[in-house]
């Protein structure tokens, strides 16, 4: 089994006083995708190269303290692309895509991390651009490789995926386009991208234990007020072969909790 993990850290140094790196070493993953970590390279020196028994990539944000993502694997990967070639995104370093190519196969595993919109009309704008521009690269690296996206999506996809949903249908992260989006993403008809939302194959009918991510506010953990905005999306082939998931909600590093899933494959 191939041992998957997702997490938004909002902030690595800040989840590891909270002791992600401990959780690492005792879930034992194969690979964790992490969004937000929101470090420079001075700040991985000495310090972040490796957790457990993992070791890191990175991509950072041209902005200090701000977004970015890494992936730390157990498996040296073949190639390392940080960046999709769009400049506005690739200088908020919000995507990492480590290849793991053989005579065989091309696979890609990638973290990302969507923008949210939630902070001004200006964000959310921004989080358009994003969504019109990667859903191509989507679409165009399905037709060359198997893929695996773990990543913060900030979009909340059906009813099922969050608490509030009926309140919520105005704000960022479940706006009628955001998730005309995800369906087309999800679409195998002529105008989608046939990509899976790995764990709702897995648990299609789940609500109130899908949440991945709870506001600040107004006691939201505690009262499980929650949206599913941490995913796993795969090229069908890469789908098929998830065999259980699970969301660590006992102990928390930031305000979103880690989503694993296991593949019944090997590096």
């Amino acid at each position: 089994m191939f041992k998957l993990t997702s997490l938004n850290l909002n902030g690595l140094r800040s989840a590891t006083t909270k002791g992600v790196a401990n959780w690492v070493a005792e879930s034992a993953p194969d690979c964790i995708c992490m969004q937000e970590i929101r470090v420079q390279a001075d700040d991985v020196q000495g310090r972040f190269e490796r957790m457990a028994e993992l070791r890191g990539y990175f991509h950072f944000a041209e902005k200090k303290g701000y977004a970015g993502t890494a992936i730390y694997t157990r498996h040296a990967p073949s190639e390392v692309r940080a960046g999709w070639g769009d400049a506005e995104f690739d200088a908020e370093g919000r995507y990492l895509e480590l290849r793991f190519d053989t005579p065989q196969r091309k696979l890609s595993i990638i973290s990302c991390y969507f923008p949210s919109g939630s902070s001004s009309e200006e964000r959310q704008a921004a989080k358009f651009r994003f969504l019109e521009r990667f859903f191509p690269h989507l679409v165009a690296l399905k037709r060359e490789r198997e893929f695996i996206l773990c990543g913060d999506i900030n979009i909340a996809h059906k009813e099922a995926d969050l608490k509030n949903w009926k309140s919520n249908q105005k704000n960022s992260g479940f706006l009628p386009e955001e998730r005309a989006w995800m369906t087309r993403l999800l679409d195998t008809g002529a105008d989608g991208a046939g990509l899976v939302d790995v764990y709702r194959r897995l648990q299609p009918d789940a609500t109130d234990a899908c949440y991945t991510w709870w506001s600040n506010r107004g006691q939201a953990y505690a009262k499980n007020v929650g949206w599913r905005l941490d995913y796993h999306i795969a090229t069908p082939a890469m789908a098929a072969l998830a065999r259980s998931e699970s969301i660590e909600k006992t102990q928390r590093f930031s305000d979103h909790a880690p989503i694993t899933v296991d593949y019944d494959f090997t590096l």
